[in-house]
């Protein structure tokens, strides 16, 4: 499936929010969304943000889509499933995105940035139930329960993950995180509040896809 693969912080830069796509970079002072905060290019500087009511909604659509980095089609498709749904449009299409495999691989911990989840996704090494599950966009349930392939625990990568980075990493309330495992148990329902979306973003995109 084809995928961007150019620089992230350019993404954040040009829709002027940080949508932590760098992992711990985003965190650090060397973010370009701290050095930089103005679109790319030779009069980004000078760039003024206005526009119309659409230009914002696409601005919106835009952020939200690339938090979850996912292709315009999927994410469309999504959208309209949600506003399709008899069920609150906005809670159903966050339910959705959290609960996307690469997304609960990120919020753990387990990965560091979405790029990188849906990479350990993608290499087989996260199990769902004990079963392995290599499709990043794979909608994980309450109770589900994710865990690292046996021969991947083993892995250089894995084996300084848990003393290095989860002993000190706080997963959002929905998730339980047992660190010296590696083990992640879907135990509640992700809020808007968790998802750092803000309400008016998530508000734009829906209308922007319902016009």
């Amino acid at each position: 499936m084809a995928r961007y693969l150019g620089p992230r912080e350019k993404i954040e830069r040009r829709l002027g929010s940080k949508l932590f796509l760098k992992g711990e970079r985003s965190l650090s002072s060397k973010s370009a969304t701290v050095k930089r905060m103005y679109p790319p290019g030779q009069h980004g500087k000078a760039f003024a943000r206005r526009g119309s009511e659409y230009g914002q909604q696409l601005r919106s659509k835009q952020k939200v889509r690339n938090i979850y980095r996912m292709l315009e089609r999927q994410f469309k498709n999504w959208v309209k499933e949600a506003v399709e749904s008899k069920k609150e449009t906005g809670d159903f299409l966050i339910q959705k995105l959290e609960h996307r495999l690469d997304n609960v691989v990120y919020r753990s911990g387990i990965g560091q940035s979405r790029d990188q989840a849906r990479q350990l996704v993608n290499h087989g090494h996260i199990l769902v139930n004990g079963k392995k599950i290599s499709i990043p966009s794979y909608i994980a349930k309450r109770s589900d329960v994710i865990t690292i392939r046996e021969g991947s625990a083993k892995s250089k990568f894995f084996s300084a993950l848990a003393p290095q980075w989860l002993k000190n990493y706080q997963a959002p309330a929905w998730l339980s995180l047992e660190a010296d495992k590696m083990r992640v148990t879907i135990v509640g329902a992700p809020t808007l509040v968790d998802t750092g979306i803000e309400p008016a973003d998530l508000q734009s995109l829906i209308e922007f896809y319902s016009r």
